[in-house]
């Protein structure tokens, strides 16, 4: 990186490709995290960001449970590579959080902004500060960076990047220096090849360097692309510059080359005596060539200026950038005719205000005017204008005075068709209830642009394009509410944030919120987050006297057909994110195809949402619509009859599901009562898992919901029954939730088996999850729960725990001990899958006390059965330790083959932390065999996969491992920082292994031993 101005720093940043701290001694290594969280500070320069946004910014709505300790490990790190480097002050604490505060000229990004923002004047300056500027640039900025932010950031630098491009393109042609820059743009079209702009400068270069044809050609190529691709046209202007091209305009001519030319009219993609497209338009018979509206023979004065009954465009209209592009770009040539839109989605989605925002920008295309009718379909107190009253109000507004307008319907829809015939109107119908209203309303041959919005898909409304309109996005919410609000929503960040999540990003709920808290000065916007947080009172809150959430809400139910609004109201009360049809079949008590009927006019009438095919969901905001509702309107014996419906069907459906998908577990699974509920048929072991995977969200959350409403036998059996499910799939947070759960719902129930078994879980999901303090306290509460229960098989469990938690803290006596009393007591209660599991635990702990053939025995007995019952998860562990073992004894190419098989049984049993294990011993087996550098790829695979689970020991093991793979290769400073972070993984764990890395950390200033 070059710095333009001044001495160069000693120490500089760099965004505009990868990430990099450049020290006097070149680039310092840092670890991918780090540099994400660096990145996220830099491009933040001088603004504090909190340890939340941060996490938000590194993880998005995926932050795990470690995120926090990640972001202040994360922190010290990039420290301490700012102290190597010799830039400690440039990353500081504040009270609100963290700074960059890089100095000037050693952030490329800042240099960049300042070499643009100076390109001005003389175009030699010009010139020279944009190519300095675009030196910067070093491939995709942020490139070797994944987080969340990175997408919107990159999207944002590159378009900044661009942007800065076409503003040198343009000084290189009024330079006259076309031929210089030929290959640039050539290079640019091929990487942005739907840019306009860059097309028509590349046009413009190739036609005056005499080369006509190629111009023409590209000219024509851009247009084929778009309309292959994107559906679109060319816009006005480039089309003007290929016609003006074609018939070698000499306004096309180059300037005087030579350093002192100045940017003139030339320099445009736009001839200046270019043909308009309206001027070729004949105007309709009885009209004024002038303006093309009606003359005073009928109606108004051929020197009135065109019609406009447009509402104003608000001023702070945010957002919707690809909606206005799409529906602003010119029509298909191969579509004559009327230009009809139909802008359909949720009430207070900003459906009117984006069609008013585009007929205004329209208007200049549309010389004869714009016209506007709301037709009241959702207008509280009022009836929907008729087709007939409409077309009175359209020709009225066209100029015919009122007693002028035909009497009968049919007669004003002649009369509208015939006086649009020529013009070229933008026509806005506002707030439709059907296609049927809008029929009569549409022009017949008319060169016009016709808009409606409704709040239901117009699905019949032959010829339209059909655009559904969604909240905003986060960023274009942020952005609404901080030109209401003022400077006040800039100074709380994290809390716009809070009160954006609560209005559910719906522009209604956010406008509203805004304008209470811009009435309010001495409330804070964290004072209104709080005000929203009370679900009971939300729709109350985003209310004002003329206008409200709920009241939209409600003109929107009032409307539907009486089974669809049942439908609704039940769906607000089931306690889940999202639904299939069979799912809210159950729920209303009504057959399948029914419940999925009722679901489809919902979806139509955009009351709910649909994120992927089969699944329905409700926004936030008519999710307590339809509670208040329900509880105005079903009787209580009603609402809880639909829930316990619910409940049994993803109960018995949760059942089926598991005993296809670990049907060796099926035998110690408790009976469910029998229901008649209609289940979801599942056509084998993929199918299964493909329903438990789109349902596990909600069925965790109807488990949790039943033990605290009064369901705890339901709570119970999803405990039990999702217990191989979430367990095999690394889900141990949902495992921890549910068996919380049922622990409660056991006591509730008086159950001292369903207590013991709860106890049992929560002993297990905490040693998989690495907490071995918690796991020790579970299992030993467990073990007299099991024996007061007379529960031999979860007391065998709970051993099994026990002797995991002893093997981890290096104790294998007491872990030989513990895994042979469970042995024994499966073996007796005649459990062969506990035996199995047992005798692979064993393995280990017995080749550590000294009994390495028994250890082998016992693997390959457990082999042996976990085969017979076909577990394929019990059988890779197995490999595990064997690899484990022999790796031990030297006998690392065994080892490889094991490692190499447990992770692909793993992987292909979607079972990442498992996964995880595999890899880091693997890697372990290829480093001692002498390949570390095969090594680092095998523990870079296990640590992203514990980073994407939260899963802290393999985390551990994998920083760990990498540590010492690293040292083997000679890259210390890489190695200290991986052990680092495995002591401090390592410490949280309270595991032995603490004191090896500190050891190793002691030792890294030794030579490497080859």
């Amino acid at each position: 990186m070059e710095v333009v101005m001044g001495l160069a720093p000693s120490v500089r940043f760099t965004v505009l490709g990868p990430v990099e701290i450049l020290g006097p001694d070149g680039s310092v290594p840092t670890a991918p995290r780090h540099r994400a969280v660096l990145a996220y500070l830099l491009l933040n320069a001088g603004r504090v960001c909190s340890a939340e946004r941060l996490i938000d910014a590194v993880w998005g709505m995926d932050a795990p449970e470690t995120a926090r300790s990640q972001i202040h490990a994360g922190i010290a790190a990039i420290r301490r590579a700012l102290r190597a480097a010799g830039a400690p002050g440039v990353v500081v604490t504040r009270p609100a959080g963290y700074v960059a505060l890089p100095e000037t000229g050693q952030l490329d990004l800042q240099v960049f902004t300042d070499e643009v923002a100076a390109a001005d004047g003389d175009p030699r300056v010009v010139i020279d500060r944009l190519r300095a500027a675009l030196t910067l640039w070093h491939g995709d900025p942020l490139a070797d960076i994944h987080a969340d932010f990175v997408p919107a950031e990159r999207a944002r630098l590159i378009e900044r990047r661009s942007v800065a491009f076409d503003k040198l393109m343009d000084a290189e042609l009024a330079a006259g220096r076309h031929e210089d820059i030929l290959d640039e743009l050539i290079a640019q079209v091929g990487a942005f090849p739907f840019r306009e702009k860059n097309s028509a400068q590349l046009v413009l270069a190739l036609h005056r360097s005499g080369r006509q044809t190629d111009a023409l050609v590209q000219a024509r190529r851009f247009r084929t692309r778009l309309a292959e691709e994107q559906g679109l046209d060319p816009g006005r202007a480039f089309t003007e510059l290929e016609q003006a091209v074609l018939r070698d305009d000499p306004a096309l001519r180059p300037p005087t080359p030579g350093p002192a030319a100045t940017p003139s009219a030339a320099t445009t993609t736009v001839p200046a005596n270019a043909e308009t497209t309206s001027s070729a338009t004949a105007p309709a018979a009885g009209t004024s060539p002038a303006t093309g509206i009606a003359s005073t023979n009928g109606t108004v004065s051929a020197n009135d200026a065109p019609p406009n009954f447009l509402p104003y465009d608000l001023p702070d209209f945010s957002g919707r950038e690809a909606e206005v592009a799409l529906l602003t770009a010119p029509p298909e040539r191969s579509r004559p005719g009327t230009v009809i839109t139909a802008i359909d989605g949720m009430a207070g989605a900003g459906k009117t205000a984006l069609a008013v925002r585009i007929s205004h920008l329209l208007a200049e295309c549309h010389p004869d005017g714009q016209l506007f009718v709301d037709l009241q379909a959702h207008t509280a107190g009022a009836e929907p204008v008729t087709a007939e009253a409409a077309l009175a109000t359209l020709l009225h507004q066209l100029g015919l005075p009122y007693d002028r307008i035909p009497e009968t319907s049919d007669a004003r829809g002649a009369r509208w068709r015939a006086e649009m015939a020529r013009r070229k109107v933008v026509v806005v119908l506002d707030n439709v209830r059907d296609s049927e209203q809008v029929r009569p309303l549409l022009p017949g041959s008319s060169p016009s642009t016709v808009i409606l919005t409704s709040r239901r898909r117009l699905v019949d409304l032959d010829g339209a394009r059909a655009l559904s309109v969604d909240m905003l996005p986060a960023r274009d919410a942020v952005e609404l509410f901080g030109r209401i609000v003022g400077p006040r929503a800039a100074a709380e960040p994290a809390a716009v944030l809070d009160v954006l999540r609560l209005c559910g990003f719906l522009p209604l709920a956010v406008r509203i919120a805004a304008a209470r808290l811009s009435h309010r000065p001495r409330w804070t916007v964290g004072y209104l987050a709080d005000r929203l947080r009370d679900h009971r009172r939300r729709l109350a809150e985003l209310t004002t006297a003329d206008r409200g959430v709920a009241a939209a809400f409600a003109l929107s139910y009032d409307q539907l057909p009486a089974e669809p609004q049942r439908m609704f109201r039940l769906l607000g009360l089931q306690p889940g994110h999202d639904i299939g049809p069979a799912a809210a079949g159950a729920l209303a008590g009504c057959p399948l195809d029914d419940a999925e009927t009722a679901l489809e006019e919902l979806l139509d009438a955009h009351v709910i949402t649909q994120r992927q095919p089969g699944r329905y969901t409700l926004h936030d905001l008519l999710r307590e619509q339809a509670r208040a509702t329900a509880a105005v309107t079903e009787p209580p014996e009603a609402i809880d009859a639909a829930l316990h419906r619910l409940l049994d069907h993803y109960l018995h459906t949760a059942r089926d599901a598991v005993d296809l998908l670990f049907p060796y577990t099926s035998g110690h699974r408790n009976p469910l009562p029998t229901s008649d509920i209609e289940r979801e048929p599942l056509a084998g072991p993929a199918a299964a898992a493909a329903w438990l995977d789109a349902e596990r969200d909600n069925l965790v959350a109807a488990g949790c919901w039943a033990e605290r409403h009064d369901s705890p036998a339901h709570a119970v059996g999803m405990a039990a029954t999702l217990r191989p499910y979430v367990d095999g799939n690394g889900h141990h947070g949902e495992a921890q939730r549910l068996h919380t759960a049922a622990l409660t719902a056991a006591a509730r129930l008086g159950d001292a088996t369903a207590r013991s078994r709860a106890l049992t879980d929560l002993g297990w999901t905490a040693w998989r999850r690495g907490d071995y303090d918690t796991a020790d306290e579970w299992s030993r509460q467990a073990l007299t729960a099991t024996r007061d229960a007379a529960n031999d098989y979860d007391h065998a469990r709970a051993l099994n725990t026990l002797g995991n938690v002893a093997w981890r803290r290096r104790d294998p006596r007491a872990a030989r001990e513990y895994f042979e009393a469970a042995l024994d007591l499966a073996r007796a209660d005649g459990n062969r899958v506990g035996e199995a599991h047992v005798l692979g635990n064993l393995g280990p702990a017995l080749d550590h006390t000294g009994d390495t053939d028994l250890a082998r025995a016992h693997l390959n007995r457990a082999l042996a059965l976990h085969r017979e019952l076909g577990n394929h998860r019990g059988e890779a562990l197995v490999h595990t330790y064997l690899g484990t073992i022999d790796s031990r004894h030297g006998d690392h190419i065994a080892a490889r083959g094991h490692h190499r098989r447990a992770a692909e049984l793993y992987r292909a049993l979607g079972s990442p932390t498992d996964e995880a294990a595999a890899r880091n011993g693997l890697g372990v087996a290829l480093c001692d065999s002498g390949d570390p550098a095969a090594a680092l790829a095998e523990h870079r695979t296990a640590l992203e996969l514990g980073d994407q689970h939260s899963h802290r020991p393999e985390q551990a093991r994998a920083h760990d491992r990498l540590a010492r793979a690293l040292h083997r290769l000679d890259r210390r400073a890489e190695a200290r920082e991986h052990a680092e972070h495995a002591l401090t993984l390592y410490l949280e764990l309270d595991v032995p292994e603490a004191e090896d890395v500190r050891t190793f950390l002691t030792g890294l200033s030794d030579p490497v031993i080859p």
